[in-house]
């Protein structure tokens, strides 16, 4: 797979070309925006463009006053700053009476550029799937990051979605059509269905390739809408199989694995694995040792399927 651009930068881009007929829309950043590339859309439209500064909560709630008198504004911040710092006016001002307000989540996952511990989210997905009326979003790379920025600006209600730091692998080209809410296969396979999400979901296919070197053909679901939760796809990918290992760059208490279980668990159950953090606070390092330390390198991901196939005579 080819690197294409890293999602803030598409951020950044879509959100600029979108303004340019949409002037509903506005940046509310967190003294951030050179990190998550808001600073495109500041460049473009300097005065819908909003310098926060570091204050989370503020921000949040000026969003929500900002979405009653019909702008769409979108949150520029860092995911372990949106989903922890600012939870309660999400929680209490947007979520609950469902306001239009677009709160990305940058530099999510376990690569956050060496930036500490504290800047590491690996658990907002959790946190944003259980809040009522919010929509979870995590796209896969450059073409899908710009298709989804398009749709949730077109959908009318909160949303979370997740943005990372580096260039991501592209996994689709522009006959993709994104729709939120829907699971897509990306990968036919008969012996054991991985399902994935976010950039994780390109390591995933790295993953099924080494194995299906080894004859471990792989069924791999990619579920870019955490919720609402595409339940039938998620059911037929289990039933072609039998077997299931959820894979995500998230813990597994909470996020894609305890999604898919609960999903499971009610309509179709399975022997499944999750690979993912445990319940852990994850370090900050280099891209490659956190990946393989955690677990979620396509190596460390083909590693765990292979034991788990071997483990169930698949």
């Amino acid at each position: 797979m080819t690197l294409g651009k890293a999602q803030r930068v598409v951020f950044g881009e879509t959100l600029a070309e979108l303004g340019a007929t949409d002037p509903r829309i506005v940046v509310l950043d967190g003294d951030l925006a050179n990190s998550t590339r808001a600073d495109i859309f500041e460049k473009a439209f300097p005065d819908r463009f909003f310098q926060m500064g570091i204050a989370e909560q503020n921000m949040l709630g000026v969003a929500a006053g900002m979405a009653t008198i019909g702008y769409v504004p979108f949150i520029s911040t860092l995911a372990a700053f949106a989903t922890a710092r600012a939870l309660d006016p999400i929680r209490v001002l947007i979520a609950q009476p469902g306001l239009n307000v677009k709160i990305a989540g940058a530099y999510s996952g376990l690569l956050a550029g060496k930036t500490g511990k504290t800047h590491i989210s690996f658990d907002d997905l959790a946190v944003m799937r259980a809040l009522g009326n919010m929509t979870v979003v995590a796209p896969v790379d450059e073409t899908e990051t710009r298709m989804a920025i398009k749709a949730i600006n077109d959908y009318h209600g909160p949303v979370y979605f997740r943005l990372t730091r580096q260039p991501t692998p592209s996994v689709f080209d522009e006959t993709y059509q994104f729709e939120l809410g829907k699971a897509v296969i990306v990968r036919e396979g008969a012996d054991v269905t991985l399902i994935s999400t976010g950039v994780q979901t390109s390591r995933t296919l790295e993953a099924a390739e080494s194995l299906a070197g080894e004859g471990i053909d792989a069924h791999v679901l990619h579920v870019p809408t955490l919720k609402p939760l595409d339940t039938a796809a998620i059911v037929e990918a289990a039933s072609r199989t039998g077997l299931v290992a959820t894979v995500e760059e998230h813990s597994i208490i909470g996020g894609l694995g305890g999604a898919v279980a609960e999903t499971l668990i009610e309509h179709h159950p399975v022997l499944m694995k999750r690979i993912g953090l445990p319940d852990t606070f994850a370090e900050s390092g280099p891209d490659d040792a956190l990946l393989d330390k955690y677990g979620i390198s396509s190596e460390r991901v083909a590693e765990a399927v292979r034991s788990l196939v071997a483990n169930t005579g698949n």
